[in-house]
């Protein structure tokens, strides 16, 4: 096709990978995003080798590589014994799928990203907040609260969970999965220095601990998972009692309440875990606006497969716009190729909720595995794939 003026909304990290990938092919690409400023926003994040073929693809992979650090082995442990229940063996990944199995904080992924669309000569607007989409057939123009506007042949929506692109499609908010999380980051002590050595998660009826090393091992990042209602507010940055996260968690095993004394008070946040239905209609609209990542499919975490399939979805637009003779048929190869896979994550994460945090913990593993491996989910490669 030939060579577009395209507009990507939200620079996370399926759209600045789009970003990346377009400018690389040739397109002029804006990237606009609400925030003032790029900060140090989250915490960690898991890219497994589906998603490494992704940054590899455009040229990161190596960076994050350098910047991350690779497991050779995660275990999943009973939360009141501590008995070991799983151990899953990474050291061979590389050999096995030919890409890395990566653990990284967001903010030091999103520095890459960042420089390597600078880099390929995207132009970056913060500041901007989306405040409608004339769309139709050739073009599309984006209108913005500060009263500028911007002409673009084609609008990408990588606004995430909330994001104002959708509102073209459905202006159905995102929908409560019945999930909270607790995050927090501990500074590498002698107490916890096994844990962070040894990754992994204790699963246990309802609530399950996930953990792993960042920035060569000197912080653990932490996420406690809890099945609860009644508190339905999503974002990185709300402020929890701590008090409150070690209740939530009495009883746990020694290892748990070892990681719970290591964090700091005033350093933990919480958010409640939503997620999209299917969008019926598609996610595109007059061959001029489209869908990726959270905006078009935001799902639970529990395949660890978000950020994977986000990443997944710029590389197969951005080979299917450079393939195709039309917009519209960009679009529609783009989500033919994307959708099956997509439902199908989502499904298999809620699922994964009830297997991690059953009632009987201590039969985890013991029957058919159904995981993100056994699933076959790191085998995909979105650069090789038919689109």
């Amino acid at each position: 096709m030939q060579k577009l003026n395209i507009a990507v909304v939200g620079a996370g990290i399926a759209g600045l990978t789009a970003v990346i990938a377009l400018a690389r092919a040739g397109h002029t690409v804006q990237l606009f995003e609400s925030a003032p400023q790029l900060g140090d926003v989250g915490a960690g994040i898991t890219l497994a080798p589906n998603a490494m073929r992704g940054m590899d693809y455009i040229g990161v992979g190596d960076a994050i590589v350098e910047t991350g650090m690779e497991p050779s082995t995660q275990t999943i442990d009973h939360w009141s014994g501590g008995n070991n229940l799983l151990t899953v063996d990474r050291s061979g990944t590389k050999q096995q799928y030919n890409a890395a199995y990566v653990y990284i904080h967001r903010a030091d992924l999103h520095k890459i990203l960042v420089a390597a669309a600078e880099k390929e000569g995207a132009q970056l607007h913060l500041g901007k907040h989306l405040k409608t989409i004339d769309s139709r057939e050739g073009g599309a123009t984006l209108y913005f609260a500060d009263d500028t506007q911007y002409d673009a042949d084609l609008v990408i929506g990588a606004d995430g969970l909330k994001s104002a692109t959708r509102q073209l499609f459905n202006p159905q908010p995102p929908h409560f999965t019945g999930h909270i999380a607790y995050r927090a980051l501990a500074p590498a002590s002698p107490a916890i220095q096994k844990l962070i050595d040894q990754p992994g998660m204790h699963i246990g009826p309802g609530k399950m601990v996930v953990r792993y090393p960042l920035r060569k091992g000197d912080i653990l990042n932490l996420v406690f998972f809890i099945r609860q209602s009644g508190w339905e507010e999503d974002g990185w940055s709300i402020p929890a009692d701590l008090d409150e996260l070690k209740q939530h968690f009495d009883g746990w095993c020694p290892d748990v309440q070892t990681l719970l004394n290591e964090i700091k008070p005033g350093t933990v946040f919480k958010w409640a875990i939503n997620a999209h239905k299917s969008l019926s209609d598609g996610w595109s609209k007059n061959d001029s606006v489209t869908l990726i990542g959270d905006a078009a499919h935001a799902m639970t975490p529990f395949m660890g497969q978000g950020a994977a399939t986000g990443i997944e979805d710029a590389i197969m637009l951005a080979r299917a716009i450079d393939d195709a003779g039309s917009m519209k048929e960009a679009l529609e190869r783009y989500e033919a190729s994307r959708f099956e896979r997509t439902s199908f994550i989502q499904q298999e994460s809620n699922e994964n909720a009830d297997r991690l945090q059953g009632n009987e913990a201590e039969m985890y593993g013991l029957g058919n595995l159904r995981n993100e491996e056994t699933l076959g989910l790191f085998h995909y490669d979105c650069v090789s794939e038919p689109v």
